[in-house]
């Protein structure tokens, strides 16, 4: 039911997931960065008005376009258009730009999380933060609380309660000499163990009905609930989030070579790692209130990244966001038109993909977790 899968903790020696040479280059096979980011970005492009032409009504490609256009230019389209006009650009196009944001921040901090907790296995979700999460906003699914809110009541009872759980788990992380990687996915396994429990008593307490159905497909991810007026601030967040960890990413370089190696190069291991836990939960925080849980995305992508453009987290962090929102927007596709007219919770899709990915990886001979 929920995505935040622990992680396992490893050694605090030896190379961290994604860490590079001494001379902060990837020993492996690279791809050229600025081809691949131009081919990304048209992929981008593309997949957007895909998923915002196909659908089980459709419009067309060319009544899609026509409609994207009225809507960014303020053009009038006939009144018998105003149906297919309100699919196109009221419910269609800020999913699509949703599930982009969600998909470039998850990818993002995927990668800030695998340095911060020098864990393979670590992902956006390793601390718990989206468990959290989970309580706000089953707390409006299930009994209604913050209905004053309006239609904000879900967003903001599980930002706020996201943000609860990341003072949790500093808290209990928090040693006189710092934070730790062991303590931070000890703490976030625990945390996550403690909230799913809270969110399944919850559920079994509530009715029956709607409600239950309207929770679960929330714990596993969902995009339904896109509107206008949430794109932006989950955009801004995301923006400022994946700028913090692009700014950091010389010092992430030298993090995941451990603590020592670290501060030898300069870097405050300690203060790095409380900026990227607060970014990370934080972005988190906000990416779940308008998404949901939706699992393996910030785990395979900065894997998949590693194997295309090398270990340095300058490049990692240039491509995983824009691979991240291709495959979002695509797996949210699928997701809508798979058994049409019933929608599936994303979650369900990536853990499809993530799978089998994940075992393909573990197999390649070329490639360890330990590196690119």
């Amino acid at each position: 039911m929920a995505t935040d899968f622990p992680a396992v903790s490893r050694p605090a020696t030896g190379p961290a997931p994604g860490a590079p040479g001494p001379s902060g280059r990837s020993p492996s096979r690279r791809l050229p960065l600025p081809p691949l980011l131009a081919g990304l970005s048209v992929a981008l492009l593309l997949s957007l008005l895909c998923c915002t032409a196909l659908g089980a009504s459709g419009a067309g490609w060319g009544g899609a376009l026509r409609y994207l256009w009225a809507g960014l230019s303020g053009g009038t389209i006939g009144p018998d258009e105003l149906s297919a006009y309100t699919i196109i650009w009221e419910l269609r196009f800020p999913r699509a730009l949703l599930a982009a944001v969600v998909g470039a921040g998850l990818s993002a901090l995927g990668v800030g999380a695998q340095a911060m907790v020098r864990n393979a296995l670590a992902d956006p979700f390793t601390l718990g933060i989206s468990s959290g999460a989970a309580v706000g906003a089953n707390a409006v699914l299930l009994f209604g609380a913050f209905g004053s809110l309006g239609v904000w009541a879900l967003s903001s009872a599980a930002f706020c309660s996201a943000l609860v759980a990341m003072v949790l788990v500093y808290a209990a992380a928090r040693t006189p000499h710092g934070l730790t990687p062991l303590r931070l996915v000890l703490t976030g396994s625990a945390m996550y163990y403690g909230f799913s429990a809270v969110t399944t008593l919850m559920v079994f307490s509530a009715d029956r009905g709607e409600a239950g159905r309207s929770a679960m497909m929330w714990l596993l991810g969902s995009l339904g609930g896109a509107t206008w007026s949430s794109v932006p601030i989950a955009a801004a967040v995301v923006l400022a989030g994946i700028g913090y960890l692009l700014w950091s990413a010389r010092s992430l370089n030298a993090l995941a070579m451990g603590d020592e190696t670290a501060a030898a190069l300069g870097v405050d291991a300690e203060r790095l790692r409380k900026g990227l836990f607060l970014v990370t939960a934080a972005v988190t925080g906000a990416v779940v209130a308008v998404s949901g849980a939706i699992g393996f995305v910030g785990l395979m992508v900065p894997h998949v990244t590693r194997m295309l453009v090398g270990a340095d987290h300058r490049r990692v962090l240039a491509v995983a966001p824009l691979l991240g929102a291709v495959l979002l927007l695509w797996v949210d596709l699928v997701s809508r038109l798979l058994l049409a007219p019933v929608e599936l919770p994303v979650g369900v899709i990536t853990a499809l993909i993530g799978v089998p990915c994940f075992v393909l990886l573990m197999r390649r001979r070329g490639y360890v977790f330990g590196g690119a």
